[in-house]
């Protein structure tokens, strides 16, 4: 029987991946016998001819795999890894549970599921990059709620309180 030491214990981790490489990078470690989990939503998505029903990463170029010490170099040799997500200068552990929490999530049909880095705050300018306000620029004033935020657009001159959803807004540098 083989003793347990930390070469053999198996965490959590993040790894950043090629831009639009989730799935590839998913099916080549699964060949290599390496546990990963890429969580995936569903989203319809429209082009000009159709409509069609797509699976998408939920958080586009991140792949979280369970492995131990001796598979840690084995993962970034794969042809899609780029490189591990660190804190404080070591690939940082993700928790099971929260493994386990964003499974359970994604297993929720009803569920719409939104993932952004940017933390709007008022005071920030933004511009909608999509939608019926599309273009427009301004200043958000508050935040509102999931989906509700007043801007004040620049085109206009005054604020307006206004559904728009997170992802169709951009923090203007």
């Amino acid at each position: 029987m083989e003793k347990i030491n930390s070469s053999n214990s198996y965490f959590w981790h993040a790894v950043y991946v090629k831009s639009r490489a989730e799935k590839k990078a998913q099916m080549e470690l699964e060949i290599q016998e390496i546990e990963s989990f890429l969580p995936l939503q569903r989203k319809l998505r429209q082009w000009s001819d159709r409509q069609k029903w797509v699976e998408m990463p939920l958080i586009s170029g991140y792949l979280f795999v369970r492995a131990s010490r001796k598979e840690y170099d084995k993962i970034l040799q794969s042809n899609y890894v780029v490189s591990y997500v660190r804190f404080d200068g070591k690939a940082a552990v993700v928790p099971d549970y929260q493994i386990e929490y964003l499974k359970l999530m994604l297993q929720q049909d009803n569920l719409d599921i939104e993932i952004t880095r940017e933390k709007l705050q008022p005071g920030q300018l933004i511009e909608v990059i999509s939608g019926p306000m599309i273009g427009l620029k301004g200043t958000l004033q508050k935040i509102k709620g999931k989906n509700k935020v007043a801007v004040e657009l620049e085109q206009l001159g005054y604020s307006v309180m206004v559904e728009i959803q997170s992802e169709d807004i951009e923090v203007r540098r």
